[in-house]
């Protein structure tokens, strides 16, 4: 059987045809790269039958023979591969065997492997300036760690109290040329490369007159163990013409066809097809399936910013992120890491530039792509008055499709509690638990979909240092359990935990991207806190430029910056994903969650039952010889006025409460939610629906108390025989608008501190205009304000009942008998006061609807 010699670094081996050789950065593998740009696991050497075959795994920076980017190829002898860099990757040299060629120990050979580089070294000189001249670089008022530049490279920069005439000049940096040219598409645009380069996970036959069914079920002639799919999801058919198409059979969570969901559609050989975690793509007539199980490359190309009056918050940022690996995210205040968060998940796409999911635009795919990605916000996204499995129940619920069952659901909550180790503390309520441990409960809820890539906002903030490094601890675990995990954090005391770190400079720039342990000779400094120092002091130095100027930026990016940004970002087209659950299935969880949210809250149900209780006593206070009834002829009943102002304001008070904290409250969690598919208008109604049952036991009650110890009408103009009734129904009208404007308050403000004033400011401004005070009708200007108030309208209603017209004194002297027409004492105007009153409240709904789109992802807005 032939052998192969495998030249490396200058030591040769022979390879035995018996067995395969895993190459790339991970320790466990047979060929251990410690060069950056080669990934965790690369590629594989082994024996195809006929010929040798090396056999890309999907790696970031790609295997190159003859310049070209390869997925498989057949080498024999004379064969060269690039690995990392189409140039000057780590070479690897074949030749046929020869009788005096050593067997070398694959092992020992590893030592002939460039080592890791270590802190406080020179970075090694794999890069050379053109010239010969070394990349070193200077900064404001250090020296640096390389050697000093040559003329032509950065010139030294002093503080401004030292500071020279010349200013730096940063050298153009030297990219690589790769031999392989990009392919030109018919626009001119280099093509896409073929989708993640990764070896298929395994392959299906295709046959005409054949349908495939793929689904979760047993029943399925493709099945796919993946809970984002449904039992019967979708179907390749054949058609008459001989070509495929792929037809969507009612899937909760979509079919997707280059990342958009369509229903039924015909495939071509470039067209992926995505279903839950698993892609297909057809050739000839073997459908290649591929599995993501975290082997996926990203990459962010050239990202930018731009805010109202042109000002950039993120400049041309560009970096890869390896496979399966921990990546931190540094910098000061100012600095765009919150921008750059949200354009990396697609929350807040770049104006400029692109975000690469295993080679496929993030923002053109989302609705596809957002199933693979995880974000834990910097709050938390679970209700902490709910158990951890309460709380990961609803969640499950929420993103399952409709056909899971709940033993399934259950089965996977389970194991995502012991691969966290939470499944010890299952049964306690998320306030009861440490910072560190509900920060582990938020990314366990991300876990459930098991998603590839995880983003995390500053999981660290407000712990202190042993919980800072539990988290990242628990990161480094993540990732080291085959998923990328990118985190922005302010804490620097764990960053040797992490495999890459990228520094943002002031104005939203990089300032360094590489190893972690690299960083502060980098810079040039001892701690981070003089690094952030010289941040703040010169904020106006170019510290891109320097970055772009180094030999770390040749090592760890300039392949990717290579990539000539678009000059003007086309917005990809807006398609609203599909949603895993029904409408009705999601308000019906989501009502259920915040049933169960609210009585846990022993206090809050307290209070919410105590408060119309005091209003409706309140009002028994006000002494009243005629209750709410007509008074003796001769007389007038100011009383009844003044009763029917206190429940009205205490109802408005009393409703708007409910709601004013209900929005803010939960701003993270629907943020998080929406993105994953939950139906804005459902959430929207899970609080109108439970928050007005709250509102109408409320009103029942202030009239119960208010209206026991008063004397009222003989009769009602709708409800004959009890004007008690047709009274209260007005009441709770009144407290339901009311609960609508809280939900229009609370959707506005951004901090739960600004409801408060808002909410006293609203009261009193019900008061003035309930119409009880002072006359409001034929007063220009006041009057038609007023009819903005749904307090006017609730004392109309109750007018009409009581006839406060007549019942009242005039409110002019003059003219007796000029009557405010929406107190007319007639069933018809009663009707129309209630109608205005509710149209108010859904008025209020829609306005309530609109202003929710602000916090949602840009694909969600519609």
């Amino acid at each position: 059987m032939p052998e192969l010699v495998l030249e490396l670094n200058g030591q040769t081996w022979a390879l035995d045809p018996s067995r395969s050789y895993a190459l790339g950065r991970d320790p466990q593998g047979d060929m251990v790269l410690e060069d950056a740009r080669v990934s965790w696991r690369h590629a594989t050497l082994r024996w195809g039958g006929r010929a040798w075959v090396i056999e890309d795994h999907g790696s970031t920076n790609g295997t190159y023979v003859q310049g070209q980017r390869v997925h498989q190829m057949e080498i024999g002898p004379g064969a060269s591969v690039h690995l990392g860099n189409a140039s000057d990757g780590p070479r690897l040299d074949f030749s046929a065997a020869q009788a005096a060629a050593p067997a070398a120990d694959l092992y020992s050979a590893q030592t002939a492997i460039a080592p890791p580089l270590q802190h406080g070294g020179p970075a090694p000189q794999h890069y050379q300036q053109p010239g010969g001249q070394s990349s070193g670089a200077g900064w404001p008022g250090q020296q640096p760690y390389q050697q000093q530049p040559q003329h032509g490279s950065w010139q030294q920069q002093q503080p401004p109290q030292h500071a020279q005439h010349q200013q730096p000049q940063p050298q153009q940096p030297y990219v690589p040329q790769q031999q392989a040219q990009p392919v030109q598409t018919p626009g001119g645009a280099a093509a896409p490369p073929v989708y993640g380069d990764r070896s298929p996970t395994t392959f299906h036959q295709v046959a005409a007159g054949r349908v495939m069914r793929i689904g979760r079920a047993l029943d399925n002639e493709l099945v796919v163990s993946d809970l984002q799919v449904s039992r019967h999801h979708a179907e390749f058919r054949a058609t008459s013409d001989g070509r495929f198409e792929i037809v969507d059979l009612g899937s909760h969570n979509g079919t997707y066809v280059n990342g958009q969901p369509v229903r039924q559609q015909i495939i071509g050989p470039n067209d992926i097809v995505g279903v839950g975690h698993s892609t297909f793509r057809l050739v000839g007539d073997r459908l290649e399936e591929f599995v993501d199980t975290g082997d996926v490359s990203f990459s962010a190309r050239h990202l930018t910013v731009t805010v109202e009056g042109g000002k950039q918050i993120l400049k041309d940022v560009s970096f890869g992120v390896p496979e399966k690996s921990l990546i931190a995210v540094i910098g000061p205040s100012g600095s765009g890491k919150s921008t750059l968060l949200k354009a990396l998940t697609g929350y807040r796409p770049a104006n400029q530039g692109d975000v690469l999911y295993d080679n496929r635009n993030l923002y053109k795919q989302f609705a596809e792509l957002r199933q693979r990605i995880g974000l834990v916000p910097q709050d938390d996204i679970l209700h902490k008055d709910l158990t951890i499995r309460k709380a990961l129940r609803y969640a499950a619920k929420l993103r399952f499709p409709g056909d899971t069952a709940t033993s399934e659901r259950e089965a996977r909550i389970d194991e995502v509690l012991r691969e966290l180790k939470l499944d010890h503390h299952k049964d306690k309520k998320i306030t009861a638990l440490s910072g560190g441990q509900r920060k582990r409960v938020s990314v366990a809820l991300e876990l459930l979909t098991k998603p590839s890539l995880i983003f995390l906002d500053e999981p660290t903030s407000g712990l202190d240092p042993g919980m800072d490094r539990d988290v990242m601890q628990l990161l480094r675990g993540l990732a080291d359990d085959g998923r990328t995990v990118l985190v922005v954090t302010h804490s620097v005391a764990e960053l040797a935990l992490c495999d890459k770190l990228l520094v943002m400079a002031p104005g939203g720039a990089v300032a360094y991207f590489g190893p972690p342990d690299e960083a502060l000779n980098f810079f040039g400094y001892e701690t981070w806190a003089d690094v952030f120092s010289a941040f703040e002091n010169y904020r106006d130095y170019d510290w891109s430029g320097r970055w772009k100027g180094s030999q770390h930026y040749q090592m760890y990016a300039a392949d990717i910056d290579a990539v000539a940004p678009q000059s003007v970002h086309v917005q990809p087209q807006m398609v609203r994903p599909p949603v895993p659950q029904s409408w009705m299935s999601q308000l019906w969880t989501l009502m259920r969650r915040y049933v169960s949210v609210i009585a846990s809250d022993r206090g809050f149900m307290g209070l919410m039952l105590a408060l119309p209780a005091v209003i409706g006593g309140v009002s028994t206070l006000i002494p009243s010889d005629f209750g709410l009834g007509a008074p003796t002829k001769g007389h007038f009943n100011q009383d009844a006025g003044t009763i029917m102002l206190i429940l009205a304001v205490g109802m408005c008070f009393s409703g708007s409460a409910n709601s004013v904290r209900e929005l803010i409250k939960e701003r993270v969690i629907y943020e998080r939610e929406r993105a994953t598919g939950l139906s804005r208008s459902a959430y929207l109604m899970s609080k109108v629906i439970v928050l007005g049952a709250i509102t109408a036991v409320q009103g029942a009650l202030i009239c119960a108390i208010g209206f026991s110890a008063r004397k009222l009408p003989d009769q009602g103009l709708v409800v004959k025989n009890l004007p008690a009734v047709e009274l209260c129904v007005v009441v709770t009208g009144l407290g339901f608008t009311c609960m609508m404007i809280g939900l229009v308050i609370s959707s506005l403000v951004k901090t739960t501190e600004k409801t408060m004033p808002l909410l006293v400011m609203f009261a009193i401004v019900q008061v003035v205009f309930t119409g009880i005070l002072f006359k409001l009708f034929d007063a220009p200007g006041i009057e038609q304000v007023a009819w903005l108030m749904p307090a006017r309208w609730a004392i109309a209603g109750a007018g009409t009942t009581l006839d406060l017209s007549h019942v009242m004194a005039p409110f002019d002297k003059n003219d007796p008998t000029h009557l405010d027409p929406l107190w007319a004492h007639s069933a018809g105007q009663w009707g129309m006061d209630l109608a205005a009153l509710l149209a108010i409240g859904i008025a209020c709904g829609f306005l309530v609807i609109r202003l929710l789109r602000r916090h949602e992802p840009e694909v969600m807005r519609k």
